[in-house]
């Protein structure tokens, strides 16, 4: 079946491929597990077992009305892996899914994970506050809820151009693939939209870092206006100190796309390990 019930009844939609070791793709804000097309291709054809699903919310999950808190979206995960039998999974969170990934080693612990992977990730901690002066400041966030508010639509639209770096990289995605990225993005709840931008935004996730006790890659684009690699990629590879760490220079936030080989191949030499 392509749903898993979680623990408080919302079905995800998983997409469960291929038979050999698995790897779990967590989507970014506010798109879905269709997002990881280009390295879901490649690792099937590399011989694994590839798992994707729908954060609530999101795509065709279940869309409730509240819990979009990460120990909640952390369990979802939890439910995903139990449901779906996996073992020595490498997980792969990319943006707020870096969140869960965090979240779900500190709530869960290893035992069916051997790898982890924060690709363009939100952690360990974005919010601009006393303990953490380089971070993003809240007005960014009230102003993303506000535009959501009044015109969804339209900042989705405008959103896409900026996760891509249109304009900054060298090689931009097509109109074609900003199409798809918003039919993706309006699928979700506007709840859950809004919801997700105060966890993704305001989570503090440094007290997770200790419970990455398993092989690490993170990956960063330098050129991300969405999610600083100061604040995020470079401070969770400090925090970190076993990780590798990958800094992809020019790139945007999202360089699955905008570099795909290059993070698939990446993707496939740290698993292959």
């Amino acid at each position: 079946m392509p749903y898993v019930e979680t623990r408080d009844g919302v079905n995800l939609h998983v997409k469960d491929t291929g038979t050999g070791k698995p790897v779990v793709l967590i989507h970014g804000w506010p798109l879905t597990g269709d997002m990881f097309e280009y390295q879901t291709l490649a690792l099937l054809e590399a011989g694994y077992r590839v798992i994707t699903y729908d954060r609530r919310g999101f795509g065709q999950s279940g869309h409730p009305v509240g819990l979009y808190d990460y120990d909640t979206l952390a369990d979802d995960l939890a439910a995903v892996l139990e449901d779906r039998d996996v073992h020595g999974a490498t997980l792969v969170g990319f943006s707020m899914g870096g969140g869960e990934v965090a979240r779900y080693l500190q709530r869960h612990g290893r035992g069916r994970v051997a790898k982890a992977a924060l690709i363009s990730s939100v952690v360990p901690y974005l919010l601009n506050d006393a303990s953490n002066p380089e971070g993003v400041n809240e007005s960014i966030f009230d102003e993303m809820k506000a535009n959501i508010r009044q015109d969804r639509f339209e900042f989705l639209q405008t959103f896409a151009k900026q996760f891509y770096g249109i304009g900054l990289v060298s090689r931009p995605v097509s109109s074609a693939l900003l199409e798809w990225t918003f039919q993706l993005a309006v699928m979700a709840s506007p709840k859950a939209t809004l919801e997700c931008v105060d966890a993704f935004g305001k989570t503090d996730f440094r007290g997770d870092m200790a419970s990455f006790t398993i092989p690490t890659l993170i990956i960063h684009g330098t050129a991300d206006k969405t999610v600083p690699i100061d604040v995020s990629g470079r401070a969770a590879a400090a925090a970190i100190p076993h990780a590798t760490f990958i800094e992809y220079e020019g790139e945007p936030h999202g360089l699955h796309a905008t570099a795909p080989d290059r993070l698939s191949n990446d993707l496939l030499n740290f698993i292959g390990l």
